[in-house]
């Protein structure tokens, strides 16, 4: 197979960017590390029965209690007012989350997961560190074309994010026709950094990096830059994430 015969792929690096991408025959793979798409794989992965991702607090709240779930979520990386939990991937062990619902909404992550899916976007999955390799095998055996849409940080673009894109694009780029320079720009800096993502994080003022550790939440920055902790493969149907075979 030529180069030109293989799938695409593509990098966005801010929600922002999205209307200069037809996503319409995509595998749109929402990527926010820091942290919703990290702790969207840990819940899974501990059993949770699903996960129902929604843009706002009110949301959350309403549905919660028409379902009989949990409600859970951030701004601004705290937990918001009126859910009953965070974001942190280490409110969520096994022993709690598993076969229950959890309703989610994130500053950022939920937000762009209903950007695509208003934009048409046929499969979505969700993505993270600790579980890029269950990603990374999806992807390929898919052979479709691919958008790696980054949440970013209320439309800034962050490091965080873009580490993740270049962290799959290093694994799969033997399988797609990569003509973007968005996703070369993501490929360099993990290349870059991907001996120590934490120490690059620190070292290089990351926004994300600074806004959590004023939180006292190093422990989640160090899960959320692990691979494999979690690796499972979120993908939404019908209004949910669940745990989709590998």
């Amino acid at each position: 197979m030529t180069k030109n015969t293989l799938p695409s792929l593509y990098t966005c690096f801010s929600p922002a960017l999205i209307n200069l991408y037809d996503v319409s025959n995509s595998i749109v793979v929402i990527i926010d590390v820091l942290r919703a798409t990290s702790t969207i794989a840990t819940v899974l992965h501990n059993g949770a029965k699903a996960i129902v991702p929604v843009d706002s607090v009110a949301e959350c709240i309403r549905l919660g209690k028409q379902i009989e779930a949990i409600t859970a979520g951030e701004r601004d990386g705290q937990v918001a007012e009126g859910l009953q939990h965070g974001n942190s991937p280490f409110e969520y062990p096994e022993s709690f989350i598993k076969g229950k619902t959890l309703v989610l909404t994130t500053t950022n992550g939920t937000k762009l997961l209903h950007m695509a899916l208003d934009r048409g976007a046929k499969e979505i999955i969700t993505g993270s560190f600790p579980n890029l390799d269950a990603v990374c095998q999806h992807l390929i055996k898919m052979n479709k074309p691919v958008m790696l849409a980054c949440a970013a940080w209320k439309d800034k673009i962050n490091i965080e994010d873009t580490l993740f894109a270049g962290a799959v694009i290093d694994s799969v780029k033997t399988h797609f026709n990569i003509q973007c320079d968005s996703s070369q720009i993501a490929h360099t800096l993990y290349k870059t950094a991907k001996n120590d993502l934490y120490e690059f994080m620190k070292t290089h003022d990351a926004s994300h990096y600074h806004r959590l550790t004023n939180f006292g939440l190093e422990k989640d920055i160090r899960y959320c830059l692990t691979p494999g902790g979690a690796n499972v493969l979120p993908s939404y149907k019908d209004g949910k994430l669940l745990n989709f075979p590998i």
